[in-house]
């Protein structure tokens, strides 16, 4: 498995679905994460205050009550101590209100386990200081380690204990709650500095003395509530607890209260040495502060109950404003990411719409537009471009831009196709008519064949022949070029021997060809004039890139799947880059170029790969052992016949030529014997297999090879150049050959256009060959 690049890895974090996914989904992730900050801390805070709330109704207020209870214990404790021999019901009566009390808060052990560090220690400490109350009443009861003062004071510390923990439990979350129960607070802590100026002075009324210690404790009692009253309370109280304070300060009795005050403070002036004496005021006293107390519990009761009550609404509302909170962040959230999902899924599916185009253009639509063209089809530029409607924003703008760009795609697609064609059409009818006059020319050229008999004027016109015949070829490549077929045409099978001598006539140094076959096989009408122009081409290129006088090789023979053919040069040859560039061009049907050929070699490449896609036919080329390029043709098994056709008659002209330095197969060679003047000659021996270029030098005896060196008559013209006339005449687009419409040549007229023996190889079996091709 491959491992992937940083580079694909940044290309494929930068593809723009993505950028818009991540688009979508970072402001998507960042809301839900402040929605869920948000309400996770909304609910909190309400579970919080809902919390804080239950402590403070558990504990707080029966903490409260606690003190009460403890405030009142301690007032008819001191005045038990002050008179041990008095009743004892109220004491008792109370002693058991207490334990009631503190009963309740001691039951709220679990309660107080879970809360708040600082409330809890504060809360177990009142807890721990209420468990030694029994001590402190049997003090009371029993006065025998501690004084009445030091037994009263315990009462003091439990109720201070009490007073700290319902401040810490006035400490909520909410700063309004807090700051409405500070006052509650300074108000208990009031009542219990006036409760206890009422424990001093109940110990001091029996006596009717106050020592210094006891008075400036008293002294600073009085200050202190007066300073929370006056400066604390009463100015932070607000709405019907300030109405019913403001009521209780200017009653009867807090008048009597500090009136009493300001006498037990003004007794030190006039007090001696021996200690202060307390007015006369005792009963004044109990009454108002009997008054005042029931006054001060039941205003520090419903303060209480009022902020419990009002702390609870405000956790239920803090609950229900985070609920609904929530459920509307919660919507918002699900709007906004639907909004950004429908909108980046608009996004994406028109840019994939955009992309799908695109790539339907380059990958569909024009090389279907291109195929259609090169198939000769016409093509409307509006219906083969279909606009894109993407709006007017900037993707809309894309679109149109790539409407105008794929409509100049197919446009000039369009026109090149329409030049191409036009180009074509033009090579097409100056190949015509070129054709048209080079076979005008061989018609001419092969009736003055016909006509002389003279040996130079005869190789003069056989290379004029083979010119001739060159040129054909090369005009037959525009034909091939422009998308045409040549005009050459056969009724019936060809035998390989006559399509071999045909190629190799059309080539300008045949006599460098060396062909070599023994297959008695024939290719079918439709294919051979291709075949011939395909192998005249390979032929004539191995000749071009080999040096002279090295051979050429061309080798036939049946394969399982067709017939193979073989054309060797002995070049320079190619590296394999440029063997496998144009097996390449070879094996698929090629597009019209210009540039492409721009050479010969090019061309004779197009011209081959044209005709082999035609017909199916395999074009190899690779390296020689020889260090040059072998050609390998390989004809399908579907255009090779194995019967021999049905015999026919050549024409005079044709029957008396034998194959020369161009054919290969069935030959006629000289006779072994020379032919008495006047008398007739020897048939042509068959050769079954042989070297083309060779057969001007086959083995023809002594005297004749002496002979030949001494002079060059017509008739070893004939005999020797006849073949050269055959393969370039079956290349040729002659008319029809009509056997029984023609008569055989007699004796004379033989000798006079061929010399001595020419009639018997006019006359003599025919060689196996093929008629001239049909006129088109």
């Amino acid at each position: 498995m491959s491992r992937r690049t940083p580079t694909a890895l940044r290309r494929r974090l930068t593809s723009i679905r993505l950028s818009l996914i991540l688009l979508a989904l970072v402001p998507g992730v960042t809301l839900a994460v402040i929605w869920a900050v948000t309400t996770t801390q909304m609910l909190s805070e309400g579970l919080t205050l809902r919390s804080q709330t239950e402590l403070s109704r558990s504990t707080g207020a029966m903490g409260t009550e606690a003190a009460l209870a403890l405030q009142q214990e301690r007032s008819l404790s001191a005045a038990w101590l002050a008179a041990p021999h008095g009743s004892r019901a109220a004491l008792d009566a109370q002693r058991a209100k207490t334990d009631s009390a503190v009963a309740q808060l001691v039951d709220q052990a679990d309660v107080i386990k879970r809360a708040p560090a600082r409330i809890r220690d504060r809360m177990y400490s009142v807890v721990a200081s209420v468990g030694s109350l029994e001590y402190y009443r049997d003090q009371v009861d029993h006065p025998t380690d501690i004084t009445a003062g030091q037994a009263v004071d315990q009462y003091t510390a439990i109720i201070d204990d009490q007073v700290h923990a319902f401040q810490e439990l006035s400490q909520v979350d909410d700063g309004d709650l807090t700051s409405q129960a500070g006052p509650l607070v300074a108000l208990e802590h009031a009542a219990e500095l006036v409760s206890q100026e009422d424990a001093q002075l109940t110990l001091a009324w029996p006596s009717g003395h106050l020592d210094d210690a006891t008075w400036n404790r008293f002294a600073q009692l009085v200050h202190a509530r007066r300073w929370l009253v006056e400066d604390q309370i009463v100015p932070s109280l607000e709405g019907s607890t300030k109405t019913r304070t403001e009521r209780i300060l200017q009653s009867a009795q807090w008048h009597a209260l500090q009136t009493v005050e300001d006498q037990v403070l003004a007794a030190r002036v006039t007090s001696g040495s021996h200690g202060m004496a307390l007015p006369d005021a005792r009963k004044r006293w109990s009454t108002a502060m009997a008054r005042l107390s029931d006054q001060y519990a039941t205003l520090i009761r419903e303060q209480t109950a009022l902020l419990l009550d009002r702390s609870a609404e405000r956790s239920d509302g803090l609950l229900i404003k985070a609920g609904f909170l929530s459920a509307a962040g919660l919507a918002a959230l699900l709007l906004c990411v639907g909004m950004s999902w429908r909108i980046t899924r608009s996004l994406s599916r028109r840019l994939g719409g955009l992309r799908a185009a695109t790539l339907g253009l380059a990958q569909d639509r024009l090389p279907d537009v291109v195929a259609r063209l090169d198939r000769g089809e016409k093509v409307d530029v509006e219906s083969a471009t279909p606009p894109l409607d993407y709006g007017d924003d900037e993707l809309g703008q894309v679109a149109q831009a790539f409407n105008t760009a794929q409509r100049t795609a197919v446009h000039t697609a369009v026109e090149l196709a329409d030049t191409r064609r036009g180009f074509q059409k033009v090579i097409l009818g100056i190949a015509r008519q070129s054709q048209n006059l080079v076979n005008l020319q061989l018609s001419k050229l092969d009736a003055l064949e016909r006509r002389h008999q003279d040996p130079d004027v005869l190789q003069g016109l056989y290379e004029l022949d083979s010119t001739a015949s060159q040129l054909r070829r090369y005009e037959e490549n525009l034909v091939i070029i422009s998308g045409e077929r040549p005009r050459r045409h056969w009724s019936e099978p060809v035998s390989l021997v006559d399509i071999l001598r045909s190629a190799v006539g059309e080539v300008a140094e045949y006599q460098r060809v060396e062909v070599h076959t023994d297959e008695d096989v024939y290719l079918s009408p439709p294919a051979v004039a291709d075949v011939i122009h395909l192998l005249a081409e390979l032929i004539d290129n191995a000749t071009v890139y080999s040096p002279a006088p090295s051979p050429v090789g061309v080798r036939a023979a049946v394969v399982a799947k067709g017939l193979a053919i073989e054309i060797e040069d002995r070049g320079l040859g190619m590296s394999e880059d440029d063997y496998a560039q144009l097996n390449a061009q070879l094996a698929t049907p090629p597009q019209f170029d210009v540039v492409a050929l721009a050479d010969d070699l090019r061309l004779g490449m197009f011209v081959v790969a044209r005709l082999a896609t035609r017909h199916g036919i395999g074009v190899t080329l690779r390296p020689s052992p020889y260090g040059g390029t072998t050609a390998i043709v390989l004809v399908p098994d579907d255009i090779v016949v194995r019967r021999s056709p049905s015999p026919r008659k050549m024409p005079p002209a044709e029957a008396g030529r034998g194959p020369g330095p161009l054919g290969a197969g069935p030959s006629a060679a000289p006779s072994t014997e020379a032919a008495a003047p006047g008398e007739t000659a020897p048939l042509p021996r068959r050769v079954p297999q042989t070297s083309l270029a060779a057969e001007l030098r086959e083995d023809a005896g002594p005297a004749e090879e002496d002979a030949g060196r001494d002079e060059f008559t017509a008739d070893r013209a004939a005999s020797s150049l006849a073949g050269f006339q055959r393969g370039t005449s079956l290349a040729r687009d002659d008319a029809p050959w009509e056997p029984d419409d023609r008569k055989e040549p007699d004796q004379e007229e033989a000798v006079a256009r061929f010399g001595p023996g020419a009639h018997a190889r006019a006359v003599g079996p025919p060689v196996s060959s093929t008629p001239p091709a049909d006129r088109s």
